[in-house]
Order: C-alpha cells, then structure tokens, then sequence
C-alpha cells in the first residue's frame, strides 16, 4: 500500500481554496510531499468559474454580489459551478504514477472510481457517464451553456442518468490536479440566478432541463447526507479504489504562509478573476 496525505480543509473562503490546491501541486511537483486527498468545503458559498471561461459574458457579477457570494476563477478548464450544498474534493498526484493513463479522459476514470465507491458507500447505484454515439461524444465538445451541471462528461458519475458530480482536471509541472463539487442539495433558482441567458426562454428551458441532468443526493436517498457522512464514505472510496493508506496532513507555518501569498498574488486578486 502506497501512502498519501489526507487533508480535510473544512469551509474555507474561496480564494483560499484554490491556493491551497496549487499549493499542493507545486509541493508535490517538488518532491516535498506525496499525493493528496483533500476535501473542502466553501465559506460563503461561491461561484467558481473554469480557467478559459469570460466572467462577465457567462456570469451574472450583479446577482453574486447581491446574494453575498464569493467568486474564484479556478486554474482548472470546465464549466462554472455553484458551490454551496456539497463537499468538495480535489486529487493531486504526479503524471508519472504506477499505472497512471496518459491521456486526461482515461485518468478522470483512474482517479474517479474513488468517487464511484464513494457514493456506493452512500447506497447509491452510480456508474460512469460514457456517451455511446458520435453525435453524444460531440456534444461533450461542445458543451452547450456555461452551467457544470448542465451535462456529464466523459467518466463522470450518474445515478439514475443524472449528473451527481462535476469534475475538472489540469496539469502542470508533472503533476495532474483534479478537482470536484459533490453534491448534497441543489437550489435550482439560486444556480440560475448567477448565470447569463440569451433570453427569459432560454433560462426557462434550463430550468426545466437541469433537473433532468444534474441531481443531488438528498434526491436520490430522501434523506438529508451529512458533510461528516460524505468525509468518511468517500475517503474510504478512495482508499480502496487506489490501494493506498493515508496520513493526515498538517500544514506548516512556512506552508501556510506560501499558501497566503499565492491567494494574495493570485486568486484575491481581480486581474487573475476577471481576465478574460
């Protein structure tokens, strides 16, 4: 068995979070520390959107500053997400891993089966979206709104053909960094409303559409799943699904302070947020 540190963050703000993210991978690029698992959640409850996304084409700036949200650019490619209802997880390990695929869709399956035992854990039927036509695989290249949830991507988990969680990916320095929401609960008028549409038609058509795709847990079990529920399922999800034992991660004073400048540099920062 192979040893990764474990890293339970809690709420955290949401510049904060993606720091640490990269933090974690410019350590582990160096040889400081092993793989991670982290979990996370968001305080207050933010709209993170995807490193090539247009902030202000796809998102509506004036309804997440009414409602008190935070805002992130992720460094991370994907589709804007509300992070609100949901535990959040984030993987980092080196491209060069035992028996780690090369191509980015391949890996998603790899380090995703945690997320899949994790929700079995749960007592959920989840299984990985793998779109089975041609005119399906086109449409994960060319997603149709700015919304994660509007659609499963390749190797992403379903329950019952619906959407339970979003992922992301990027690499950088020999190192794969993904990310993703999971998700407990959905407010369906809350994620529209920080969205841009074309038209009043357009909204209305995603507000009947999304439910069909995306769903949370508290749907599919009728019960309310708790954070501590999610931690503990999860974590042994990925334990088993990648043969490795954990080791909780402390942070340092020195790695604390490395973990501020980068949010300071970058993530607080609205040149890195809103420059596209």
């Amino acid at each position: 068995m192979t040893t990764w540190y474990f890293l339970n963050s809690g709420k955290c703000s949401p510049s904060y979070n993606m720091a640490l993210d990269e933090a974690l991978l410019d350590w582990h690029s160096e040889g400081l520390i092993p793989p991670v698992i982290r979990f996370y959640e968001w305080e207050p409850a933010t709209v993170s959107i995807g490193y090539f996304q247009q902030a202000e084409r796809d998102i509506n700036l004036a309804a997440v500053r009414e409602q008190g949200l935070g805002f992130v650019r992720r460094p991370t490619g994907g589709r804007a997400v509300l992070h609100e209802h949901e535990l959040t997880y984030s993987i980092i390990v080196t491209e060069s891993y035992p028996n780690m695929p090369v191509t980015v869709t391949e890996a998603y399956r790899v380090l995703s089966e945690g997320l899949l035992l994790g929700f079995q854990n749960l007592g959920m039927e989840a299984y990985f979206s793998v779109p089975k036509t041609e005119a399906q695989q086109q449409d994960l290249k060319k997603p149709k709104s700015a919304v994660c949830f509007d659609a499963p991507s390749w190797y992403e988990l379903v329950v019952e053909g619906k959407k339970v969680a979003g992922s992301a990916q990027t690499r950088q320095k020999g190192v794969i960094l993904q990310h993703g929401a999971i998700l407990l609960k959905l407010d369906l008028e809350k994620l529209l409303s920080v969205f841009n549409f074309s038209s009043d038609a357009v909204k209305e058509k995603m507000r009947i559409k999304l439910p069909e795709k995306a769903v949370a847990m508290d749907t599919l079990i009728d019960r309310d799943v708790t954070i501590d529920e999610c931690v503990t399922a999860f974590k042994a999800g990925f334990a088993k699904a990648l043969a490795i034992d954990f080791e909780p991660m402390v942070l340092t004073e020195a790695q604390k302070n490395y973990v501020k400048e980068i949010e300071k540099r970058k993530y607080a920062n609205d040149e890195w947020n809103f420059k596209k």
